[in-house]
């Protein structure tokens, strides 16, 4: 098995890993308070939200089978190389498990001040029988590492669509009220911690097969980077004096603002 080449890399990787941790662990907070102080999920969009409990769900299968599954790092190995280090942290499996958990209670939150949407109820269906269909393909083969990987692609496809509809969302109502630009921006930091983190696993063992090895890891991060500079120039360069403060019963944000945001001294945009 693969062994750290040199300690102050590994220290670092460990670092990065848990910057990225703490940054993607609160990054959904801002938004849980931004909703409860303003009792309204207006301007958050739920798609976004159902999208990215399937999307979490999936990788944690991914991370936490390769993690502590000695059958799943096996078979790993048989296609990789017994010399090359398993691409996933303690970080990694400690991130799934408090996402889903963090995402469920927003989407309760929404449950109370609102609806979902048809489509994004449709296609995470369509994403969970994919992955009902791999399980029973995988079943009788054990190929258990080829499943967990099914489960990469759901989070892959997921990480890539569950932003579109809020960057829609915001381009349409020409704000970005009511969505938390604090969840960006801690998004965007924990992304690029996660990724330096894979670069300095590739550094210190010589080998980039982390990044195609865990292509999951790889693509959350750049997508994430990606989406949340498109978010951070809505917010900052293409909408910051046309925010407003939204009726709290409106789903789609078509409704006429009560007032200018910037003429209100307790305005909720973050």
């Amino acid at each position: 098995m693969a062994s750290w080449n040199s300690v102050p890399l590994e220290v670092l990787y460990d670092v990065l890993g848990w910057l990225a941790f703490i940054s993607w662990s609160i990054t959904g907070y801002p938004q849980v308070i931004l909703n409860f102080r303003r009792k309204s999920v207006v301007g958050l969009n739920f798609d976004f939200m159902l999208l990215n409990l399937t999307k979490q769900s999936s990788y944690l299968i991914y991370n936490a089978s390769l993690f502590f599954s000695s059958n799943v790092q096996k078979q790993y190995h048989e296609k990789f190389g017994f010399n090359e280090m398993i691409p996933v942290a303690v970080n990694d499996v400690a991130f799934s498990i408090h996402a889903v958990l963090l995402t469920a209670f927003i989407l309760f939150q929404i449950a109370i001040y609102d609806k979902f949407s048809r489509t994004s109820i449709g296609i995470g269906s369509a994403a969970w029988l994919y992955a009902a269909v791999c399980v029973f393909i995988a079943i009788p083969t054990h190929s258990w590492f080829w499943l967990i990987s099914c489960f990469n692609n759901i989070q892959v496809v997921m990480t890539i669509i569950k932003y579109i509809p809020q960057v829609i969302l915001n381009f349409r109502r020409k704000s970005t009220v009511g969505f938390s630009i604090g969840n960006v921006l801690l998004d965007f930091f924990g992304g690029v911690m996660n990724y330096s983190q894979m670069v300095v696993q590739s550094i210190d063992q010589n080998s980039w097969v982390n990044f195609y090895g865990n292509i999951g890891k790889t693509m959350v991060s750049l997508v994430s980077i990606f989406y949340d500079i498109i978010f951070m120039i809505q917010h900052y360069v293409q909408y910051p004096s046309k925010k407003m403060i939204m009726p709290s019963v409106s789903r789609d944000g078509t409704r006429e603002p009560l007032l200018e945001a910037s003429n209100h001294p307790h305005s909720d945009a973050v």
